[in-house]
Formats: C-alpha cells, sequence, structure tokens
C-alpha cells in the first residue's frame, strides 16, 4: 500500500524552553513522508508565502497543527497561516476544494492536568469544546477534523515523562505513515493518543 504523507506544521514561538515539545520533536521519524514545517523559524517577521505553504498543503495526506495550548487557542504566528493560507475559492467557497478529504488534526501541550478540563474543572471546559473553532474551519475546507493528540500537564513532569511521550508521538506518526485510519473508529474517542493506546495493546 502507499504511504500516507503527513505534514506537521508546527507552532511554538518559545520552542528552545518546551521541554515538552523538544521531546515531542525529536520523536518525529526521519522519514521522506514525514515533513517537519516550524512556522516561527520559517517566518520570524510573520510574512507568510502563501503560495509555499498552499502547495506543501496539496502534495500531502494527512496536516498536523502542533502547538501549545495559548490562553485556550494556538500560539499568533498559527492563526495568521489559518487566516492567510485558507483562502477563499481555494481552501474554501464554491471553487475552494483543494483540500477536500484530506486528514486534519492537533498535537497540543498544556500544562493543564486533564482533569481541570471539564464542566467543574478549573478551566471550565473540554479540550474538544475549546478547539471547535478550529474543527469547523476543517468542515468548511471540506476536510476530515480528528481529535487532538493532547499531552497534559507539562508542567509538572519529569525527564522521563517527556521521554516517554516523546516516544509514543513517534510511533504514532509511524502509524499513521503506514496505516490506513479508520475515522469513524477515531471518532469515539476524545483524544488521538486514547485511541492510539488501543491500537497498542
Amino acid at each position: 500500500m502507499s504511504k500516507n504523507k503527513i505534514l506537521i506544521l508546527f507552532s511554538h514561538p518559545l520552542f528552545e524552553k518546551s521541554h515538552a515539545n523538544k521531546a515531542l520533536v525529536k520523536n518525529i521519524p526521519d522519514s521522506e513522508n514525514i515533513t517537519f514545517h516550524d512556522l516561527y523559524e520559517e517566518y520570524p517577521d510573520f510574512d507568510i508565502d502563501v503560495k509555499r505553504e498552499q502547495d506543501l498543503l496539496s502534495q500531502h495526506d494527512i496536516i498536523i497543527w502542533h502547538h501549545p495550548m495559548y490562553w485556550y487557542s494556538c500560539p499568533p504566528l498559527m492563526k495568521q497561516w489559518i487566516d492567510m493560507v485558507l483562502e477563499h475559492n481555494w481552501a474554501y467557497g464554491k471553487r475552494g476544494y483543494a483540500l477536500q478529504d484530506k486528514i486534519i488534526f492537533q498535537v497540543i501541550t498544556t500544562g493543564g492536568d486533564k482533569e481541570n478540563y471539564c464542566e467543574t474543572g478549573s478551566d471550565r471546559y473540554t479540550i474538544l469544546e475549546l478547539l471547535e473553532p478550529f474543527n469547523q474551519t476543517a468542515k468548511v475546507c471540506n476536510m476530515i477534523y480528528l481529535p487532538p493528540f493532547v499531552v497534559h500537564g507539562t508542567h509538572n513532569m519529569t525527564k522521563e515523562d517527556y521521554e516517554k511521550n516523546g516516544l509514543i508521538y513517534g510511533y504514532f506518526l509511524d502509524y499513521l505513515e503506514n496505516h490506513d485510519t479508520d475515522t469513524d473508529e477515531i471518532l469515539q474517542h476524545h483524544y488521538l493518543n486514547e485511541w492510539f493506546a488501543t491500537i497498542l495493546t
């Protein structure tokens, strides 16, 4: 079977200070089918090359928005990327079908524990509820939006915790590259890493 081509759109303005994201990025498989695209490294002045970004999207089957949770959303450069790259009549609109049926999801790191993200928790909403604008953006662009891969509690992790999450992320990407995904099955789970745990067992 043909392999899936994966584009990781990474956005972290303080990447050098993030132990969790360093561990995740370090474990991205070295594969010609996986493209790691660091937006803050590529566009430090926020001067996004829209045509280049659209070409990258067209060349891949699975798109990943990889970013920390910044005030219940994404960092500003990723928001600008969404605003500029997903153009009318290219990504959406009457003639906008360039991204149709491509899979998209988020890889999120957050300092808060999972228990905080619920109606009775300190953050009041679930991660899925907070990410609903991204879900709707994907749907308008005719893409298949999957639940996020979430790493919780990054502020309280040990070095071993970081390494464990990094290894899981690497295995997860390798699996996505080499297997067809049953999206109906995945959508029964709140998090992609919860679904992937069932694959590993």
